[in-house]
């Protein structure tokens, strides 16, 4: 590079990614989860039907945090974590705040997978790992200018991780993961021997 030329990072897609530390929460957790797994008949037919291999409760329990003391201490630590990542993010909230507006669980046997998608109605989404088996898989981060790069050429093998159109994180048991709802986000095949089990939740600015 020429030595008077600089290069510039802009519209930067920012993950926040912390580890909880609170091993008798994701504990009970857990056990609440998989209990739910089991007894929560309508969120076992929705996925069925929507040919979800294993559980989520996505569409059928919208009052966890009312249901259970677990989720409702989880949702003060998810609030302390959001704010944090709304003020890294300079948004503007003015008189509003960002406000947990749905929470679930998710539950994927060996063999599930989770399409990509977005979380068109919310502002900051993210997910809360709680069972995460050898094998099992990553969170797959997509560029959200995919769609508009056309005749770009392709990415180097060995690309720079802030170049890569396609970033993996593997998390552990207690790892949250934050990240503004436009960005398309997947779960590849569970390849473990075990479920892989998860609590998605979104935040909404009102």
């Amino acid at each position: 590079m020429p030595p008077t030329s600089t290069i510039e990072m802009l519209f930067v897609t920012r993950l926040y990614r912390t580890e909880l530390g609170r091993p008798k929460l994701i504990s009970e957790l857990d056990a609440l989860c998989r209990s739910l797994a089991v007894d929560d008949i309508a969120g076992r037919r929705w996925s069925q039907r929507n040919l979800y291999l294993g559980y989520t409760s996505y569409a059928s329990l919208n009052d966890l945090p009312w249901r259970f003391p677990a989720f409702a201490r989880l949702t003060k630590v998810l609030d302390r974590h959001v704010k944090a990542f709304g003020r890294a993010l300079d948004l503007d909230l003015q008189d509003r705040g960002l406000t947990l507006d749905s929470l679930w669980v998710n539950v994927i046997p060996p063999g599930g997978h989770h399409g990509a998608h977005i979380h068109p109605h919310a502002a900051v989404s993210g997910t809360l790992y709680i069972a995460v088996p050898k094998g099992a898989s990553a969170l797959k981060l997509e560029d959200p200018r995919l769609p508009l790069m056309m005749a770009a050429p392709p990415k180097r093998t060995r690309a720079a991780r802030s170049n890569r159109t396609f970033v993996s994180i593997a998390p552990s048991p207690g790892t949250l993961l934050l990240w503004e709802s436009f960005v398309r986000h997947e779960v590849p095949l569970n390849m473990a021997e075990e479920d892989r089990i998860s609590i998605s939740f979104n935040y909404a600015w009102k």
